[in-house]
């Protein structure tokens, strides 16, 4: 791995490490307010938000930030850092141990690292992924930097498959496999990137809940399959916030005949 990738992967270790201490010490405390877009936020994700966008102006001049509690219009720059402070509020107020601080770096438009972590389970996750990007990008996914890949399992009703709040129209009698619902868009897929679950749903994600996770799970072996509109190349000038991108994520690109039957219910 080149000194660039290293610095990039320390920064966002240092930074994400030191911004979820201080959320622990929040974890359970604070109120959360209504946005207008149906949303919760907390004084939390408004500090985490600060922080993360104030250490990245300090250590890389010049590249651009795309974050959920502040600047939501792509600025077009070469590189850009996408944020999520803090990637499931609600489980966040409730004292519910599922929630992450989530960074994705993109190239042109489309990310080519990420870095969630998940302060309360103590697991952080990276990946690269060079996509077509040219980059010379290291590859692969790792879970507190051990490599991970999805699972080569077969669908049954002794495996998992993770659905979002809006998405359990999908719900069937013969639907193969058990349901989970964990409350958040990163780690409902960062779970089918280390093969605990053999796929995701989630019907309204915004660009920032899932950009870091996008590239963990294809660089762990996983089928992400866009359901509208694909995410990734951002268009400059465009602003992100009202868009969602309905995803499904797959252990692998063969089981998307089994499972996408079922979407016919989900309403997008």
């Amino acid at each position: 791995m080149n000194d660039f990738w290293l610095t990039v992967l320390d920064f966002a270790q240092t930074t994400t490490t030191r911004v979820g201490k201080q959320l622990m010490q929040d974890f359970g405390q604070v109120q959360a307010l209504q946005k207008a877009d149906g949303s919760l936020v907390t004084r939390a994700d408004r500090w985490a938000d600060q922080e993360i966008r104030d250490a990245i102006a300090a250590n890389f001049s010049g590249y651009g930030i795309l974050s959920e509690e502040a600047d939501k219009t792509f600025p077009g720059t070469e590189w850009c850092w996408v944020i999520d402070p803090l990637d499931g509020t609600t489980n966040f107020t409730r004292g519910i141990p599922i929630w992450s601080i989530s960074l994705a770096l993109l190239y042109q438009g489309t990310p080519v690292f990420g870095y969630i972590h998940v302060p309360p389970l103590g697991q952080t996750f990276h990946g690269f992924w060079q996509g077509t990007s040219g980059l010379a990008t290291p590859t692969g996914a790792f879970l507190n930097n051990h490599p991970i890949h999805t699972s080569a399992d077969a669908p049954s009703n002794h495996h998992f498959f993770n659905l979002c709040s809006r998405s359990t129209a999908v719900i069937q009698p013969k639907f193969p496999c058990k349901i989970r619902m964990l409350g958040v868009a990163s780690y409902n897929f960062l779970t089918v990137a280390t093969g605990a679950v053999l796929g995701g749903i989630e019907a309204t994600p915004k660009v920032w809940d899932f950009a870091g996770a996008w590239v963990i799970v294809q660089a762990a072996g996983g089928s992400w399959n866009s359901l509208k509109t694909e995410p990734f190349p951002l268009i400059k000038g465009e602003d992100y916030s009202d868009r969602s991108y309905p995803t499904l994520v797959l252990s692998r690109s063969e089981l998307a005949p089994i499972f996408e039957p079922f979407l016919k219910e989900l309403k997008i």
